[in-house]
């Protein structure tokens, strides 16, 4: 079995996509059709920059999305191979999990840049810069971090917001809370902490009153059953049926990332065979999962054209 993945925050990077635009009509045309979808020249960011203002929460969630299905759509066009034959699952990591929905015909491409769009808005404006802050977590248990974040939140929110493989753990909330678990993770079990340079303190109860602005969002968007079961971030589960899509990525704006358990929940659902697009971002950790799992990591024109060779 296989499953199709799709890579979170992170992953932008100034000249992104301008490879595989140069080679495909195909991926032009999921980028135009983005660039018309929010009435901006992002496209232009991605290829030329500022770096500064691809970073910017509302720029990178949907340039890294058209990054990723415009690296689908060209294998799936150019390279004959459809998702819906060839993949059993797809999931994706925080925001990917909207890449995920758009790969597998649940949110059409349109719709899912203005959401994408709309959460990066409404994720920057629920706390003000420089108030919230987030730290990766490393060589600790889930449950050495969760009391680690329980011991240094003081009254303030401190919160796991990502499981994402059983080495790295990342938390969010308040910013003197995060430095102070920085501060005292070592003495918790964790070989050492890292502050993320990210600009909010995502998937933890601060962002409230963005998970309310994307119920609103997702309440008027067009929502359809998926070609193929995906995998929610905060259910660890597949799921296919529109309103429960809905529900779930409104509640993973505040929720936990369960991207170690996802993986594990797939491998042990039969899936051996992962291909990430756009990025190599999850398959590292999706090794660390599942140390006998097959990863794939499809950025190139030449990588797809191996991996369609190979399918």
């Amino acid at each position: 079995m296989r499953a199709f993945l799709f890579p979170g925050q992170g992953s932008q990077a100034v000249g992104m996509g301008r490879a595989l635009a140069a080679a495909s009509p195909t991926a032009r045309e999921v980028f135009g059709e983005v660039d018309e979808a929010l009435g901006q020249h992002l496209f232009r960011l991605m290829t030329d920059g500022p770096a500064d203002e691809l970073t910017l929460t509302e720029n990178a969630q949907p340039a890294i999305m058209a990054n990723a299905v415009a690296t689908l759509r060209v294998l799936e066009r150019e390279g004959g191979v459809r998702l819906a034959e060839k993949a059993d699952f797809v999931a994706g990591h925080s925001l990917g999990e909207y890449s995920a929905l758009c790969a597998a015909g649940a949110i059409d491409l349109s719709t899912t840049a203005r959401l994408l769009k709309r959460r990066g808005q409404a994720m920057q404006a629920a706390v003000p810069v420089g108030e919230g802050a987030m730290a990766a977590v490393l060589g600790a248990s889930l449950d050495q971090i969760r009391a680690l974040a329980e011991a240094c939140a003081e009254g303030e929110v401190l919160a796991v917001a990502n499981d994402n493989d059983p080495g790295q753990v990342v938390i969010s909330g308040a910013k003197a809370a995060v430095d102070r678990a920085i501060a005292a993770a070592k003495a918790h079990g964790a070989k050492r902490a890292i502050a993320l340079p990210v600009s909010a303190p995502f998937h933890c109860p601060l962002m409230q009153p963005a998970a309310e602005a994307m119920a609103d969002a997702l309440a008027d968007a067009q929502v359809s059953a998926p070609l193929v079961p995906v995998y929610a971030n905060v259910a660890a589960a597949p799921v296919s049926d529109p309103d429960e899509i809905r529900r779930l990525l409104v509640e993973q704006v505040t929720g936990v990332v369960r991207w170690r358990e996802s993986v594990g929940a797939m491998w042990d659902a039969g899936v051996t065979d992962y291909a990430e697009f756009g990025a190599k971002l999850l398959g590292p950790m999706v090794k660390r999962i599942a140390p006998d799992a097959t990863v794939a990591s499809l950025l190139s024109m030449d990588d797809l054209e191996n991996y369609a060779k190979m399918l």
